[in-house]
């Protein structure tokens, strides 16, 4: 069972909890309230065609197990250059202060592949190291652009060895997203 603990304007805000974090983030119109809703089996993250709907840090609650955070897009919601700033400021301290953070998924639109934004928060993950996994969302879909970066952990210390590939619509390569958060 799943449970929306709550949206959060500030990390400060966020319960101080003993249960394990794993959060989704990723550039605007990613897919990532459709991932977490596919994962977890039930429509509990809102999810909106409109880039940057997701402006809070949403909290849910797994069996008193485990916590999953959806953060705010970066990179392509249309919001004011202050706002862009100020999550991008909250982001980072969400990471680097968040102790009960287990793992970071970063997610990137296959069709699209790894941008600056991805990679400069990459960057970021192994300057400080805060484990991280790479996961291919919308992978059910044409891919329309051929020169993509290879995204490899050999060049990122922080980065787990194993990228995934899912579709939340067709349901696909959720498997190990599960096993990871601990869901059956």
């Amino acid at each position: 069972m799943i449970k929306f603990v709550g949206a959060f304007d500030t990390v400060d805000a966020l319960p101080n909890t003993q249960f394990p974090e794993y959060a989704f983030v990723g550039r605007s119109n990613v897919g990532k309230s459709s991932l977490i809703n596919a994962i977890v089996g039930a429509a509990v993250a809102r999810t909106s065609n409109t880039p940057g709907r997701t402006q809070t840090l949403n909290l849910f609650n797994l069996n008193d197990r485990a916590m999953i955070v959806d953060l705010p897009g970066y990179g392509y919601a249309r919001v004011s250059r202050a706002d862009a700033l100020r999550w991008l400021g909250r982001l980072e301290k969400y990471l680097i202060s968040r102790r009960q953070l287990r793992r970071l998924f970063i997610l990137i639109d296959s069709r699209i592949g790894a941008r600056d934004a991805d990679l400069d928060l990459m960057d970021f993950c192994d300057a400080h190291g805060i484990p991280y996994q790479i996961v291919y969302t919308k992978k059910d879909k044409r891919v329309r652009e051929k020169s993509q970066i290879i995204l490899s952990h050999e060049n990122h210390q922080a980065m787990i060895a194993d990228v995934l590939e899912t579709s939340a619509e067709k349901k696909t390569g959720l498997e190990s997203l599960r096993a990871t958060i601990g869901i059956k």
